[in-house]
């Protein structure tokens, strides 16, 4: 007996409870990497259904802010949203066809510059220091012409692999396309239809959830469009400045490679080097390397944190990773959908912090289904408020207003309304769209 007057524990019975307790965690954990595990097999076994849903989700984020300001003045859902996307696709196939037109006029004299690089290349090996004679070289461009011959074959596979790959993406691009046009026309819709579901509790969260991962995706893509956009103005104009063949189109390319955090930028710089040196010689191509370094300073120390501030909380490292994992795994898409759906994966980890914080703090109303008759949309989503929305009933009380957690009274089907519970989640975002509330339910 301790001098308390309570029993003191064995050592084997403080053992057994730390055993007990980790026992339960690694059943937990094991659980919790089963179900991603079975998550993971399924995305992969739908990838061509997930793919142009993902697509088309943060095409969505992208065209939904002109799409809203057309409906704000007037426009209908599907006028806006075919408008929208039209204009959209004359944009891109505008940026293809000056890639085209710039790349097909080039190609003369990359040729040339690269065969006087080649020939450069071999003069210098052919003297001093090295002093290779001159049959050597011969006979090793000889043997890689005869590889190449032998290759034939495998590059035909490849390019009828290639082609069959081309037509699964104009299918995945078409999919992308009817996809983004639904949600953007219909997106206003989805946010009450979740509420109508999975109600006020469960339904409030999922909503609160969606409505963070939307703002934060809409957010980076634009963010990282005006970043792209300003890295390609500065390097492309550097490279015309210094009469670097195909400078138009390295600007293109500088601008796609900025959606690909820090390995779009090494690969689009690489190959500005790279033509500036095949093209005007060492000297302009170690030029071309300062400028990027330069403005990829700029974009990293001041434009980035400027633009985006902390709204997207990843540190530089988890991007790499996230990028890397993804280009590994699905190639080119994975890459590009990496930091996105990572960043939407933060999002959810966050918010499920918040809630256990607020529980761990002491806050254990009950819950109960605030008495509501309208659901509220945010202007940064789809269900922004349009001209033409539903005023709320006054009659309806307000759960803004204060007196939270007292009795609101009665409710118009009898029943005793209360404050909503304060661990639920504040949508304010979600504001002037109805959704009538089922009748007759307490």
């Amino acid at each position: 007996m301790t001098t308390s007057g309570t029993p003191e524990r064995g050592r084997g019975t403080a053992i057994g409870e730390g055993v007990t307790w980790a026992a339960r965690w690694s059943l937990r954990l094991v659980l919790v990497a089963a179900g991603a595990t079975l998550i993971w097999l399924l995305v992969g076994a739908l990838w061509s259904i997930v793919l142009p849903v993902v697509l088309a989700v943060i095409l969505a984020t992208v065209l939904w802010p002109p799409t809203g300001w057309l409906r704000r003045h007037r426009f209908p859902p599907a006028l806006a949203a075919a408008t929208v996307l039209l204009a959209g696709m004359v944009v891109l196939a505008g940026l293809v066809t000056l890639i085209t037109t710039s790349v097909s006029g080039s190609i003369p004299q990359i040729a040339t510059s690269a065969t006087s690089g080649i020939q450069a290349i071999q003069e210098w090996l052919s003297g001093p220091p090295l002093n290779l004679a001159r049959s050597q070289l011969d006979e090793a461009l000889q043997s890689a012409t005869a590889q190449l011959q032998q290759s034939v074959s495998t590059i035909t596979t490849s390019v009828l692999t290639g082609v069959g790959s081309v037509a699964s993406g104009v299918v995945t691009a078409l999919l992308t396309l009817v996809l983004a046009f639904l949600f953007v026309k219909d997106g206003p819709r989805f946010l009450p239809w979740v509420l109508a579901v999975a109600g006020d509790g469960a339904g409030g969260h999922i909503a609160e959830v969606m409505r963070r991962v939307w703002k934060t995706v809409g957010e980076f893509i634009r963010v990282q469009a005006l970043v792209a956009l300003v890295d390609a103005v500065l390097i492309g104009l550097g490279l015309v400045f210094l009469g670097v063949p195909l400078a138009i189109p390295l600007a293109v390319l500088t601008f796609l490679g900025g959606f690909i955090p820090i390995v779009g930028a090494l690969v689009a710089g690489a190959l500005s080097v790279l033509v500036a040196l095949v093209s005007n010689g060492f000297t302009t191509a170690m030029v071309v390397l300062v400028i990027i370094v330069v403005v990829q300073q700029l974009e990293g120390n001041v434009l980035q944190p400027l633009l985006q501030g902390r709204s997207l909380r990843l540190h530089a490292a988890v991007v790499l990773l996230a990028v890397t994992a993804g280009s590994t795994l699905y190639g080119i898409a994975g890459a590009f959908l990496s930091v996105p759906v990572v960043a939407a994966a933060a999002v959810v980890v966050r918010y499920l912090g918040e809630r256990i914080d607020a529980r761990a703090s002491g806050g254990t109303a009950p819950h109960v289904d605030p008495p509501l008759e309208t659901v509220q949309v945010v202007d940064s989503m789809p269900g922004a408020p349009t001209p033409d929305a539903t005023v709320p009933d006054p009659d309806i009380p307000n759960p803004d207003a204060d007196g939270a957690g007292q009795d609101l009274g009665p409710r118009a089907d009898g029943a005793t309304a209360s404050a909503p519970d304060p661990l639920e989640p504040d949508i304010p975002e979600m504001r002037d769209v109805r959704r009538e509330a089922p009748r007759g339910q307490g």
